[in-house]
């Protein structure tokens, strides 16, 4: 990576460093119950204490000339801080500005808040349900989004078939538990704002502050340093606007907010998940038809839900040859801390259905989970259940890279005593979103500098080496003369996330655009000194020459420099058009399929429970690999962090109150958890497209970790985590699956 050196030694800076002259510190006061209405709220002893500048609450909204209490990406559901009513713990009902943290503590202390508790609702199914407590009167039912998907006729497919088999599956929340906490820094200047944050959305923070305080979105500017992780929760819009309106209420001081680590899980978690899958198949492998509803649990309001809801529906059906399928996905309100995106956002939960639920298609009918999988699995050409035509798919390969790598034909020693092995393979496929588009600016200097301005996220995944190179490589420069840009929407283009595993291919093609713009540019500024046409001239090698005429060649730098030119300066843009129709689900779910697979295998203890992971090869299909090194890690990482949601991670609950919110008691994996072997392939392919792969070996994790367990001991473990107790309860009750 380009700041190695500086990752070793600690010298990153992210957020929570910056410190500018009079800044203020930032404390919430939240909620302490899951459900009901704010009686009382009293202020006034807070605002009078020593240290405190600033007391906002939900009085200082939608008054003449301040800001709109109500937000949200697809929904304007959420306000800023709780004004009447509450619905989840931890939600921010007021908000401290002080000289220091001390002032800020005692001064949420000193605010007086009494509520009339309501009944509340944790469980999605059961908020779905006739007679439940609703949240938002504009949704009675508590259903604010219902994607669907409509192919072939599924009656007559389950009619043909020969078995039909349906389970269901569950998927908890859980947090993104990204080492930095939340932080933002806000200021406002002249009646304009600045903020200083944790990211992975620069563009939407910036559209979502303009509006709340009605002001020109080029009036907000977003500044985003590195990240120490996102994961998909800070993906949208999380603390921005507390910090922005509590700044503003102190009057122009600058204000910095960072969330302690209880804080952190009641602001964003995973979307629950029950998800039942029902699938028609003849005796010979021939899959006819398969019906999927999934329930989201998305927590008190919409956020970003709605979109990846949505986006849930063509991945929830696998990446399978089915001639008929109907699909039905609920985002459903409950009175929980809001949800967003996971790594693998949703894909992470229906590949653990319908891969889960492939095995048991195939151990019903006598078939290796391999060749159950060969049979059906899409090929280019091949149309999947969108009606979109499959470009560029290599399932096939992934599945067979992984089981190589475990050696799947071998024969398997099954252990002896309590201990008991088994093996396991899943494949998954995922969109990314379907109409984005990524711009950038490549600026070259007369000293043969050349820079790159990217509103992409650097998060620790390495996007902007790998921008970097595909920069160098493009513009035939070292890639030492390249320096990035990050995110300021001050100075760098529009991009609309850095999320979904798009920003390589995105950004990567936008920079590609701009390097030939350059060239061309290049070529123009050289032909009149070197007497040739711009069209002979080629660019390659720091060097503009004639290949007929070999003295007639200059540098970059002597180009500019003859031509009285400082630096030269271009733009790239790539933009892909899709999307569903929403009652059909027919168009074009995404501009290429995000491929992976895994296989393992596992060590059961029958008289524990507890599932060890042995080995674990993984592969993805990266189109064009950038930079191998960083890579294979993306693909190792993925297998570490999804060991988490598969054997440890749940948020436990008692009555909206979260009873782990620490990193003691809620078990992230570790290095002790690791497999003992780990194999990564990557796999590329001669189009030379570039595809992500920050998520792609995640999601096969845990249904091949559960179908190892049952082809270790013959138990089907449907519910995430597959903890010890789990495994012990199906083993002494028999479930077989």
């Amino acid at each position: 990576m380009l700041d190695a050196d500086a990752r070793v030694r600690g010298a990153v800076r992210y957020a929570v460093d910056l410190e500018l002259p009079d800044m203020l510190v930032a404390k919430v006061l939240r909620c302490s119950i899951p459900h009901g209405r704010i009686i009382r709220l009293d202020a006034s002893e807070a605002e009078t204490m020593p240290g405190v500048v600033a007391v906002l609450t939900a009085a200082d909204f939608d008054q003449p000339g301040g800001p709109s209490l109500m937000y949200g990406a697809n929904i304007p559901d959420q306000p800023v801080v709780a004004r009447d009513r509450v619905k989840y713990v931890g939600e921010p009902v007021a908000v401290v500005a002080a000289q220091d943290s001390t002032s800020a503590e005692a001064a949420l202390g000193a605010i007086n808040v009494e509520y009339e508790e309501d009944a509340a609702v944790y469980d999605p199914l059961e908020a779905s349900s006739k007679g439940a407590p609703a949240l938002h009167a504009d949704h009675p039912d508590n259903r604010f989004v219902h994607g669907k998907l409509r192919h072939g006729d599924v009656q007559a497919g389950f009619e043909a078939a020969d078995e039909v088999i349906e389970e269901t599956f569950t998927s908890p929340l859980a947090q993104q538990a990204s080492l930095e906490p939340h932080t933002a820094v806000a200021q406002w200047t002249n009646e304009m704002l600045s903020v200083w944050t944790g990211a992975q959305a620069p563009y939407t923070v910036r559209g979502v502050l303009a509006e709340i305080f009605g002001i020109p979105p080029e009036d907000v500017r977003i500044i985003v340093p590195n990240l120490g992780g996102g994961y998909g929760g800070k993906g949208h819009v999380r603390i921005e606007p507390l910090v922005a309106a509590v700044a503003w209420k102190a009057g122009g001081r600058p204000v910095r907010l960072t969330l302690s680590r209880a804080e952190e899980f009641v602001t964003v978690t995973k979307h629950a998940a029950v998800i039942t899958i029902k699938t028609g198949v003849k005796r010979n492998g021939t899959l006819t038809a398969r019906q999927v509803t999934l329930y989201w649990g998305a927590g008190a309001y919409a956020d970003a839900s709605p979109g990846l809801i949505r986006a849930s529906v063509p991945r929830s059906v696998g990446p399978y040859r089915i001639p008929a399928v109907c699909v039905d996905a609920y985002g459903i309100y409950t009175n929980l801390p809001p949800a967003a995106a996971y790594r693998g956002a949703m894909s992470s939960q229906c590949t653990w259905a319908y891969e889960s639920h492939t095995d048991t298609l195939a151990r019903r009918l006598g078939m290796d989970p391999l060749e159950f999988r060969r049979q059906n699995v899409l090929r280019s050409g091949e149309q999947y259940c969108t009606g979109e035509t499959m470009h560029d798919v290599h399932f096939v390969e992934c599945l067979e890279a992984a089981a190589e790598g475990l050696g799947w034909t071998q024969p398997l020693k099954r252990g002896s005593g309590p201990a008991r092995h088994g093996r396991g393979m899943a494949v998954m496929l995922k969109s990314t979103i379907a109409r984005s588009k990524s711009e950038c600016r490549l600026v070259l200097d007369v000293d043969g500098t050349l820079t790159l301005y990217t509103s992409t996220v650097e998060m620790g995944q390495g996007a902007h080496t790998a921008l970097a190179q595909i920069a160098a490589e493009a513009v035939a420069l070292p890639l030492a003369h390249v320096h990035v840009v990050g995110p300021d929407t001050a100075i760098t283009p529009y991009d609309a996330t850095t999320s979904a595993s798009r920003s390589t291919n995105m950004m990567g093609t936008a920079v590609l655009d701009a390097a030939g713009r350059l060239k061309d540019r290049l070529r123009q500024i050289a032909a009149p000194i070197l007497e040739v046409e711009a069209e002979a001239l080629s660019v390659e090698r720091g060097e503009i020459f004639d290949d007929s005429e070999h003295e007639s060649r200059m540098s970059y730098g002597e180009a500019l420099e003859r031509s009285g030119l400082d630096s030269i300066e271009v733009t790239g843009m790539h933009a892909t058009q899709g999307g569903l129709d929403p009652d059909t689900g027919q168009g074009v779910a995404t501009p290429h399929w995000h491929q992976g697979a895994g296989a393992c295998e596992v060590e059961v203890d029958i008289e524990t429970g507890k599932v060890r992971v042995l080995r674990f090869h993984a592969a993805s299909f990266a189109g064009r690999v950038v930079n191998p090194s960083l890579a294979r890690l993306q693909n190792d990482g993925n297998v570490i962090f999804g060991m988490g949601p598969a054997l440890l991670e749940e948020m436990v609950f008692d009555q909206g109150q979260l009873l782990n919110p620490n990193l003691s008691d809620y078990m992230l994996p570790s290095l002790s958890d690791a497999p003992e072997e780990m194999g990564s392939r990557l796999l590329e392919s001669s189009a030379g497209e570039f595809h992500g792969i920050g998520e792609m070996t995640l999601p096969p994790v845990a249904p091949a970790i559960a179908n190892a367990v049952f082809d270790a001991v013959g138990v089907r473990i449907r519910e995430l985590p597959i903890t010890a107790e789990r495994v012990l309860r199906a083993l002494k009750g028999g479930e077989g699956g």
